[in-house]
């Protein structure tokens, strides 16, 4: 199984120029390689011939531009390889179009080496380890946690101003064919991150106040800046601290609760939500303006600020090593539905966290009562006893056999039976 370990570098000042170079150089071959690729798709579409454009014809172009230019000889070949690499996947999975390009001030650095037999990581004492990287030579490392496995690549970016090395790693391990665990279904929301058909809440707080209002007076500060300014590059460093922060803390509380849910069940049960098109701006066009604008904007921070589907790759991740199966399944009306009488009305969310069924009467928690139906749409049969609803339901006696009549309860001695 491929697993992968990340570890901060502690790099001296030339080995972090030169890491700067080599991201360099990989954003300039990737823009250089995506806007061939865009014009051979124009010159196709408009009925012209050419040869296709596509990796093996870019590392060829990419051999013979290093003759000329001196500039792309300063990164590995390998890792400008690797590159035609991942933008050739990027292009055939999601189309040349609609692959970006890498912008200057708006994208982290990074660069893989593929060659894992190329790299050699020693262990220097208990705190730190080192690492040898073509054209980088010996980098230095904070070993948080053993490598555990053969180095199949390394990955180096930078994020937040540190620069990082993830390892690539063949740990050996198998997925196991099973889980003995039971299903659960998980309803994703905007008030709480996740909350499981048993009735559980995970949530936390992924910013404080505190460096919410140091966010925001930071954004107003940056807006009276001139741009390209010594000063609002400082500016942009401080905000760039603390949203890496948040994203830190939102990353390590999805892996804590794939960790808890893939132990402790066998079948994850998600609603089918396409992150991207739900955050979609609501800005519209001259000729037709949307409508709450504003109020969008606002659900859309609160839907990426939860991570919804940074959980969703989370459980993924961690399914691999239980053996947990991640489904998903059809979001249609699973907020609306009574997951007693299955009976679908609007009305019957009263409020964001309280669901009363206007044709039993069945009173929930809407979230709760959600994951239930979630998990029910997967075909997982949902206990009829011991909910968790606000109003909580009596447990049933078991059936009788086969052929027995059914026995009414005695009354206790001294309790009168009413």
């Amino acid at each position: 199984m491929l697993s992968g370990c990340r570890y901060r570098l502690e790099l001296t000042e030339e080995q972090a120029g030169r890491c700067q170079e080599f991201g360099d150089v990989c954003r300039a071959v990737w823009n250089t390689a995506l806007d061939q690729r865009r014009q051979y798709v124009d010159r196709y579409t408009r009925g012209r011939d050419g040869e296709f454009c596509g990796y093996h014809l870019q590392a060829r172009q990419l051999a013979e531009a290093k003759a000329e230019e001196p500039w792309l000889s300063s990164a590995p070949s390998h890792v400008l390889q690797q590159t035609l690499k991942d933008l050739d996947r990027s292009c055939r999975e999601k189309g040349t179009f609609k692959v970006t390009f890498r912008a200057k001030h708006r994208w982290n650095p990074s660069f893989r080496f593929p060659a894992g037999n190329l790299i050699t990581v020693e262990k220097l004492n208990r705190t730190w380890s080192r690492a040898k990287l073509p054209k980088l030579g010996w980098v230095t490392f904070r070993s948080s946690r053993p490598i555990g496995g053969t180095i199949r690549s390394a990955t180096v970016s930078r994020k937040g101003g540190h620069w990082f090395v993830s390892f690539l790693v063949e740990d050996g391990q198998l997925t196991p064919e099973s889980h003995p665990g039971t299903p659960v279904g998980i309803d994703r929301g905007v008030a709480v991150a996740a909350t499981t058909s048993g009735g559980e809440f995970h949530d936390r707080e992924f910013a404080t106040s505190g460096e919410k209002a140091r966010h925001l007076k930071l954004q107003k500060k940056l807006a009276r800046q001139k741009k390209s300014s010594a000063n609002r590059a400082k500016t942009l460093k401080a905000m760039g601290r603390i949203s890496t922060r948040a994203v830190d803390r939102r990353g390590d509380f999805c892996a804590q609760t794939a960790h808890q849910l893939t132990t402790r069940h066998g079948v994850v049960v998600l609603e089918e939500l396409r992150t991207t098109n739900m955050t979609a701006s609501a800005q519209g066009t001259v000729e037709s303006p949307g409508k709450q604008v504003r109020q969008k904007a606002g659900l859309n921070r609160a839907i990426l600020d939860q991570g919804w589907y940074r959980l969703e790759t989370a459980l993924r991740n961690a399914a691999r090593t239980t053996g947990t199966s991640v489904v998903l399944v059809n979001p249609a009306y699973t907020s609306q539905a009574c997951h007693r009488c299955t009976h679908v009305d609007s009305n019957s969310r009263t409020s964001q966290a309280v669901f009363e069924c206007t044709e039993c009467g069945h009173i929930d928690h809407a979230d709760v009562n959600a994951a239930t139906n979630i998990l029910r749409a997967a075909g997982h049969a949902v206990p009829a006893c011991g909910d968790l609803a606000v109003g909580r339901s009596v447990k049933q006696e078991p059936a009788p056999p086969r052929g027995v009549a059914h026995q009414p309860a005695l009354p206790l001695a001294g309790i009168p039976h009413l």
